[in-house]
């Protein structure tokens, strides 16, 4: 294995040189990689992906803490906003390390949820290497850039809000009624199937979602009927002006 292309990664992506590089090997090394090369691999990254989340979830927290004033159940809600598997996912993404991942030939060609899972797992891993190779100090700077910079437009748009919850809030505030929601198509294997559900208000087909569940569908759903009224809000706004 070479080590100079992870050195690279930790110079130009993470500002520092690992003393012990090996630590950013393991973070990168999914369980299915030791699976194919018992003789030669024996580390994973799911105990650096223990640290690394728990580091996360503290950092998040503090900062939470400490810079606003919402009660519990509203800075859990931005929390999960934060680190759920998308925000983090997307995070490693723009780090650029998959091409240093250590995985199966199957994880390889996984879908694209599996892909996502993948990087975000790796995203706390790299957390639990550097918390271990540099301090907290610098597991906070790192998880301050690439997530806590997330929040402003998490806040702006309400995606931290339950998509469900929102809808159902809208819909009987704008046309006195409760959305439903309807499976308009299951596809794949029962191992990777993705579900397409439609929220309905009424008879009106408002929004569409699909995902790895139906609850997952439904979120999705439920955010795309939530486009759908802003939409409407602002055509009516802008006949409005030209009256």
């Amino acid at each position: 294995m070479q080590i100079a292309p992870y050195q690279d990664f930790a110079r130009e992506r993470l500002g520092f040189e690992y003393k012990n590089i090996d630590l950013l090997v393991t973070a990168l090394t999914h369980r299915s990689y030791v699976n194919e090369h018992k003789k030669s691999v024996t580390e994973h990254n799911e105990r650096l992906e223990f640290l690394g989340d728990a580091v996360l979830e503290l950092v998040v927290t503090d900062y939470l803490f400490r810079h606003f004033k919402e009660q519990e159940g509203i800075l859990t809600s931005w929390r999960a906003s934060l680190v759920r598997t998308e925000s983090i996912g997307e995070a490693g993404d723009k780090l650029g390390y998959e091409p240093l991942l250590r995985m199966s030939k199957g994880e390889k060609n996984g879908s694209a949820r599996a892909r996502q899972q993948i990087l975000a797992n790796a995203f706390e891993a790299v957390i639990g290497s550097i918390y271990l190779e540099r301090g907290y100090i610098d597991a906070e700077a790192f998880i301050t850039k690439h997530i806590l910079t997330k929040l402003d437009s998490i806040l702006e748009s309400g995606s931290w809000r339950d998509p469900k919850s929102h809808l159902q809030e809208v819909s009987q505030r704008i046309d006195n009624q409760t959305p439903l929601y309807k499976v308009l198509e299951e596809v794949g294997p029962d191992h990777d199937k993705v579900f397409t559900l439609g929220a309905y208000v009424g008879t009106k087909l408002m929004g569409q979602g699909s995902g790895p569940s139906k609850q997952a569908a439904q979120q999705q759903a439920a955010q795309a009927a939530l486009k759908a009224y802003e939409a409407r809000s602002k055509q009516i706004d802008a006949e409005r002006k030209t009256v």
